[in-house]
């Protein structure tokens, strides 16, 4: 997490754009969770652990300056949010998401990109982004 935030740090720095204590704080709290987190858990952890009486449009601005920057995904089937592995290039977003606990694993795919680019233009379609969520198991709940 800590190289995340770092990163982050870099990202703004370099790109000239303030990442102000909230925005921080939202992004450390999103990979402090290992699963996809929704904007009203994070305002609940900002009350309870920070005493911030945030209002739910706080915290959507901040998780929208991280998603603008690439710094965090949406998982659009959990309304959740997660940190994204690779921030210093755009890419596409692919995601397994085990059905049974949350957990979201990012893939880096150009193939898979690739192959949904190259079959839309196919039917005249122009990709302007892309979110692939796979659901299933992941190795922990498979035997559970």
């Amino acid at each position: 997490m800590h190289s995340a935030l770092s990163e982050a740090d870099a990202i703004c720095a370099r790109q000239g754009l303030r990442l102000t204590a909230l925005r921080r704080r939202v992004l450390e709290l999103v990979w402090q969770s290992h699963k996809p987190l929704g904007a009203y858990d994070i305002l609940a952890v900002l009350s309870e652990q920070d005493g911030r009486r945030a209002a739910p449009p706080t915290v959507y601005r901040a998780l929208d300056f991280l998603l603008e920057n690439g710094l965090v995904h949406r998982i659009s089937s959990l309304n959740a949010f997660v940190g994204c592995n690779h921030p210093e290039h755009a890419h596409q977003g692919q995601f397994l998401i085990c059905r049974e606990c949350h957990a979201a694993i990012e893939l880096e795919q150009k193939s898979i990109s690739d192959a949904i680019v190259a079959s839309a233009k196919e039917v005249g379609f122009v990709v302007d982004s892309q979110t692939v969520e796979v659901v299933g198991l992941c190795s922990g709940c498979q035997g559970a």
